[in-house]
């Protein structure tokens, strides 16, 4: 037959609690604290990480928005700087549409002959040789002698045609008529004569058409006909044609 074991435990007031009958004495009645206090510790400790990472959310979130701002800032700066940029130098183009450019003082330049763009035609292959031979045939046809070329007198006829291009239109012989008091050394050819005329023509397409020209003009056609002239040069250019002759 097996042993049964059971206990009984009263605690009166005043009175120490007794150890329940049939359980085993441990020796001693204090209680192990150890497992609370750790499980303190790891409580506060776990908080105090959470506190810490909230806090660098914080911070973190505080450091972003700075940065942000920083380059919301600077990027308006350079926006303003840029507008402010723009409108000055609309400002300054303004002012200079007004004001003239002052004229840069140069030396003087050689004289250079130009051609006429207006009034002439440019396609123009005939010159001095050309009409010089025509004119010579018009006077055989007319009955009259041709004129023999005088080296005195193409200078005056090239100072002439140069002054007509530069022109650009006829000038009714007012140039050879002051060419003396204007050329002192060229007084002597107009002493060395008897007698130098001028005939001018401009427009004509070919030789023959500037020797008709002359031909049908009043006062013109004593070039092609006129016996007494001996002498003579002539010079052209882009239907411009200057003959000078003499006796």
């Amino acid at each position: 037959m097996s042993k049964a074991i059971i206990g009984f435990s009263r605690i009166d007031k005043g009175q120490v609690p007794s150890q329940s009958a049939g359980l085993p004495n441990s020796g001693g009645t204090s209680v192990d604290t150890k497992p609370a206090i750790l499980t303190l510790i790891i409580g506060v400790f776990t908080k105090v990480l959470i506190l810490l990472f909230l806090f660098a959310l914080l911070v973190g979130a505080y450091t972003i928005g700075v940065i942000n701002g920083y380059k919301a800032a600077g990027k308006d700066a350079e926006e303003a700087i840029s507008s402010l940029i723009s409108k000055y130098e609309s400002l300054l183009s303004k002012e200079n549409e007004g004001v003239s450019p002052t004229p840069t003082p140069t030396s003087p330049q050689p004289r250079v002959t130009k051609v006429p763009t207006q009034r002439v035609r440019q396609s123009v292959n005939w010159g001095g040789p050309e009409l010089w031979e025509a004119v010579n045939k018009a006077r055989v046809e007319s009955g009259v002698n041709p004129l023999s070329s005088r080296s005195e007198l193409c200078t005056i006829a090239s100072i002439r045609l140069n002054e007509l291009l530069e022109l650009g239109k006829l000038d009714g012989h007012e140039g050879f008529g002051n060419l003396r008091e204007r050329r002192p050394d060229l007084a002597w050819i107009f002493d060395k004569y008897s007698t130098i005329a001028e005939f001018l023509a401009m427009g004509g397409e070919t030789p023959q058409d500037t020797v008709s020209m002359w031909k049908n003009t009043l006062g013109h056609s004593q070039l092609l006909k006129g016996g007494e002239y001996v002498w003579g040069c002539i010079y052209a250019q882009n239907t411009f044609a200057v003959a000078i002759v003499a006796f």
